[in-house]
């Protein structure tokens, strides 16, 4: 088991408001919390680059790995793997030799790339603004140091 991870779901102080309902503005940043333990799967650069790149289609490991620029063989195995148990990705292997193996969303790997989509559209509107703070805090650091 992957260290940090829980074997079952853990429940997380301070999530929860006094009525008992979610506060999204309230995460537990323990390791184990199971929340946290998700968004930093999620939200991982790999997994959110496969998951990009298996939207409506099916692709071998080896067509993954020739699409993400810099990701190890081993690193896209262990975030294969992971997005697999996660319930977020579907292996399969075809009994052919060599043997065959494609991977696709799950029906629930698909509502996450919605969300991501929402992500990738939020930073393209914002990329300038964004630019111009890093050029004016690059520019102050430089005028400090």
């Amino acid at each position: 088991m992957e260290e940090g991870t829980s074997k079952s779901p853990s429940h997380c102080a301070g999530t929860y408001g006094d009525a008992g309902d979610p506060d999204p503005f309230q995460w537990d940043t323990r390791e184990d919390c199971e929340v946290r333990q998700i968004l930093d799967r999620v939200a991982d650069k790999w997994s959110l680059l496969v998951i990009a790149l298996l939207d409506r289609r099916v692709l071998r490991f080896t067509e993954l790995k020739r699409e993400i620029d810099g990701v190890s063989q081993r690193m896209l195995t262990v975030t294969l793997r992971q997005l697999e148990r996660d319930g977020l990705v579907k292996r399969t292997v075809h009994p052919v030799v060599p043997p065959r193996v494609e991977y696709e969303l799950t029906p629930l790997g698909g509502t996450l790339h919605t969300t991501i989509r929402s992500l990738v559209t939020w930073t393209e509107q914002h990329q300038n603004e964004i630019a111009a703070a890093r050029e004016e805090y690059d520019a102050k650091a430089a005028a400090e140091g």
